[in-house]
C-alpha cells in the first residue's frame, strides 16, 4: 500500500506523529492532509480532461498546409495572330 514501508514503520511513524503533534491535534491534520490528497486528486483529474478536450478538439481540425503554395510565375502569352518581324535599322534614317 505504502510502496517499501511495512507495517512497522508505519507504527513508529504514527508514533512519533502522535509523541509531536499530540492527541488533539493529530485528528485536526489528518482531516487536513485528507483534504489536501482530495484537492489535488481533484486538481489532476481535471487537467487531465482539459487536456484530453484539447488534444480531441486538435484532432478533429481539418488540417492546413503549413507553407503556402509557391507562387506561379505569370508573364504575358503573345498573342496567337501577332507575327514577329525582324527588320535591320540602318540608324541613317534613310
Amino acid at each position: 500500500m505504502f510502496g517499501s514501508l511495512g507495517m512497522s514503520e508505519l507504527i513508529i511513524i504514527l508514533v512519533i506523529a502522535l509523541i509531536i503533534f499530540g492527541p488533539r491535534k493529530l485528528p485536526e491534520l489528518g482531516r487536513s492532509l485528507g483534504k489536501s490528497i482530495g484537492e489535488f486528486k481533484r486538481a489532476s483529474n481535471e487537467l487531465r480532461s482539459t487536456i484530453e478536450e484539447e488534444i480531441r478538439v486538435e484532432e478533429t481540425k481539418p488540417v492546413v498546409s503549413a507553407a503556402p503554395p509557391a507562387p506561379v510565375a505569370t508573364t504575358p502569352a503573345p498573342p496567337a495572330d501577332a507575327t514577329v518581324s525582324r527588320t535591320a535599322s540602318t540608324g541613317t534614317g534613310a
